[in-house]
């Protein structure tokens, strides 16, 4: 996600209406912070957790779930369903084939400035349709292809803030660590630095970083990342590990991200819709 951005080509408006309804909160589920990989030590991301997590969206072509599941290993899948107000339109067709190959499902919104934080969570409930096992993520980035329509912290915080009242649950949060400081990227700024303590922080960290050793961002210091996003779509070099650790079988350039734990691990914590409520 990181590198690449699709444009809103026009934007489709959702109605607010058919968002998730309440669901119990579930139940928490607790993994180790993860150490920094060092350089020159690791090589693999087995060797940091398990590598069976990638997420896709429209752009990328998927032949087969089913042979991502056997000869790659992969286990969970992340899709994006919303950015803005537009919708992906290959969100549900994937959906379909992925879990009826077996995979776990996540969908994610790409937070965009052009409409409140509440509102694009009421949008994104309505297109991803969440079950009490589908991951939900939040994607806080800068916005590439136009910067000044990048989500802020202000309104990062009232989408978690709608998505914790309409399911009872807190989404992933994938986060660059210098966009989550508060540090410039391109000139434009998160609108501040998120904090120990707030709502933000209270979600669990999807790290987006390709260097060698990753850097936590400030508010997760002492808690780690949950997942690790290490290899983008269209990186076909560079990053902590070597490129075959980005091939998977059947699905054409998708992110990679590790998982701080094993694949019993993997599976509670998804299954308990993130792990995390927001009691």
């Amino acid at each position: 996600m990181i590198t690449r951005r699709t444009l809103l080509a026009g934007g489709l408006a959702l109605g607010l209406a058919g968002c998730s309804t309440p669901q119990s909160p579930a139940p928490r589920v607790t993994l180790p912070p993860r150490p920094k990989a060092t350089p020159g030590l690791v090589d693999d991301p087995a060797l940091l957790g398990l590598n069976a997590v990638i997420d896709i969206h429209h752009g990328n072509r998927v032949r087969s779930f089913a042979a991502a599941r056997d000869d790659s290993g992969i286990l969970g899948v992340i899709h994006k369903a919303s950015e803005g107000d537009w919708l992906d339109p290959l969100h549900d067709e994937r959906r379909a084939q992925a879990e009826a190959a077996g995979l776990l499902w996540g969908s994610y919104h790409f937070g965009t400035g052009q409409h409140p934080g509440a509102a694009q969570a009421q949008m994104f409930l309505a297109a991803a349709r969440p079950d009490p096992a589908t991951l939900l993520v939040l994607d806080l980035e800068l916005n590439e292809r136009a910067p000044a329509n990048s989500m802020g912290i202000d309104a990062a915080e009232d989408f978690v803030r709608e998505i914790v009242s309409a399911t009872g649950r807190l989404p992933l949060l994938y986060v660059h660590p210098a966009w989550a400081d508060g540090d410039p990227l391109r000139g434009r700024t998160l609108g501040g630095n998120i904090q120990p303590g707030s709502l933000l922080a209270a979600c669990d960290l999807w790290l987006a970083d390709y260097r060698y050793e990753p850097e936590l961002p400030r508010a997760w210091g002492q808690r780690g990342w949950t997942m690790w996003q290490f290899a983008g779509d269209d990186a076909n070099s560079g990053g902590p590990f070597r490129d075959q650790a980005r091939m998977v079988k059947g699905v054409d350039r998708c992110d990679r991200s590790v998982f701080a734990g094993g694949r019993d691990d993997l599976i509670r914590y998804w299954t308990a819709a993130a792990g995390r409520t927001g009691s």
